[in-house]
């Protein structure tokens, strides 16, 4: 793609994520299939809006189907899977779709993922991906019966040893994966740089109670459950720490904090660099407060074998001890922001948070959360 973002003064170019590689092998295959002409170009609108326009490779008719395959490109993201081939098998079933992964995708093996154990690894959003690009081409050929799609990546089981697959107990190859369909390049001290940009355009805007939301889930949930503006939020990234530094530097009273606890849970530790690279204690959180909230050591032990949050919350809530261990974890973070704002910075700083899952919605928040989100939704209105 020929698409460029501008970060510390540098171009860099945009990629599209493996789960659009996979829904546009899928579109050609099953167009090529239906229509008897080889397919060598197909145009896909991303969910974030973006559309490709993407050359197809290796294209082969197998004995009851066609397959495919198109060629990642991460742009200037460093990913272990640019120019790899990503394949999609095509056949026609009686109706339905039916996904599957094949050579090189791995398999969810522990409850608590975004599929089922058992599963392949393509994960919902390029699962959508592909069903619509499916749907697509069976309304354009006028075709009312299903398709049978299955996904391989050639060396997906070789390269799945470098990532953290097989610490989540995904076996035997990569993820599909992809929110938005795009890839954007994450230079670290770029990504910095234009948080303390979008703050400082919000400070300027008038605002003095900052939205902060980490990522794509936390804006949804934002948006969606909370009904806020999210275009007025910073959307900070695993920079926590450096969002609220900077909030206290720029001079605002105080932050909302809206974020999926898969993130969030970690701040419980003291973490405020919440990517994986540079620490994971989730379990930890989850087993040391339900250690001192009374759980037994093999619930200890289940909490620190567990793969998400969401697994762990399933085992505290089989104990009824959820809310007991999520409000001792909740108190920990609050005393690591304010330790991080008001002390650290000597004046007072108000932080209010809202911390979710999908599966289970509102986990914890703080006392004063809801009247922070009534009064940003009036001023909203107001403005």
């Amino acid at each position: 793609m020929n698409r460029y973002v501008v970060k510390n003064q540098k171009k860099l170019a945009l990629g599209y994520t493996t789960g659009s590689c996979a829904a546009a092998a899928s579109k050609a295959a099953a167009a090529t299939l239906l229509t008897g002409q080889p397919v060598r170009q197909v145009r896909l609108m991303t969910p974030k809006g973006i559309e490709l326009l993407l050359d197809i490779e290796d294209l082969t008719w197998t004995s009851d189907g066609v397959c495919c395959a198109v060629r990642k490109d991460a742009g200037d993201d460093p990913d272990i899977t640019h120019g790899m081939l990503i394949y999609a098998k095509v056949r026609t079933i009686s109706q339905g779709i039916c996904m599957d992964g094949g050579e090189g995708i791995g398999r969810v093996t522990r409850p608590g993922l975004a599929q089922p154990v058992g599963t392949a690894a393509i994960n919902p959003g390029p699962r959508r991906q592909i069903v619509q690009a499916l749907e697509e081409v069976a309304a354009a050929c006028g075709y009312t019966g299903g398709f049978s799609v299955e996904i391989s990546i050639p060396r997906g089981e070789e390269l799945a040893a470098h990532t953290f697959n097989p610490h989540l107990g995904i076996v035997g190859g990569l993820s599909i994966l992809g929110t938005s369909g795009i890839v954007e390049p994450m230079s670290e001290q770029a990504l910095i740089d234009t948080i303390h940009l979008d703050i400082d355009t919000r400070y300027a805007a008038g605002e003095r109670i900052l939205l902060l939301c980490p990522g794509n889930y936390g804006e949804e949930f934002a948006r969606d459950r909370l009904g806020l503006d999210i275009a007025r939020g910073v959307k900070c990234s695993n920079f926590i720490g450096e969002a609220l530094d900077y909030a206290v530097y720029r001079g605002f009273s105080g932050v909302l904090l809206v974020g999926h606890a898969g993130k969030l849970i970690k701040l419980a530790a003291g973490i405020f660099q919440t990517h994986s690279a540079y620490a994971d204690a989730r379990q930890e959180i989850f087993a040391s407060h339900a250690a001192l909230c009374g759980a037994s050591s093999d619930m200890v032990c289940a909490l620190m074998d567990a793969v998400t949050v969401d697994a762990c919350l399933e085992i505290l809530r089989q104990a009824r001890m959820d809310r007991q261990v999520l409000d001792s974890i909740s108190h920990k973070i609050l005393a690591h922001l304010t330790r991080r704002t008001s002390v650290r910075s000597g004046r007072s700083f108000a932080v209010e948070y809202v911390i979710f899952t999908n599966t289970y919605g509102v986990l914890m928040q703080t006392d004063g959360a809801v009247s922070c989100v009534q009064m940003r939704r009036e001023q909203e209105n107001r403005q």
